[in-house]
């Protein structure tokens, strides 16, 4: 079994990491979790993330939250070259500093 992403599908945030696993060819098991409807509150989802955000990834048990840091787990684990998060430190960079804009105020 591949990786598992509880997500949302209108969730902007989801939809990166979609994009980045899929650009990895990382097949995901996906999860609906209705955040409009506070299934993010259920106790089996707030043991797995206290934080109760989507996207939450697990792979093989480990469990990362919040997309960027899901992003860069995926890269750095499934990706074949540094062609998505740069190894040069100006060039990575410029991807964190896209990557961590929405959280920017």
């Amino acid at each position: 079994m591949g990786p598992i992403l509880y997500m949302l599908q209108a969730s902007p945030s989801v939809r990166a990491v979609l994009m980045t696993a899929n650009e990895l060819d990382v097949k995901l098991e996906l999860i609906e979790c209705n955040i409009l409807e506070n299934e993010q509150f259920q106790e089996e989802f707030m043991k797995m993330n206290p934080a109760h955000t989507i996207p939450t990834l697990i792979d093989d048990g480990f469990i990362v939250f919040e997309s960027a840091a899901i992003m860069g787990y995926l890269v750095n684990k499934y990706g074949k070259d540094d062609s998505l998060y740069p190894q040069d430190i100006k060039k990575r960079a410029v991807v964190d500093q896209l990557l961590h804009f929405s959280t920017s105020s």
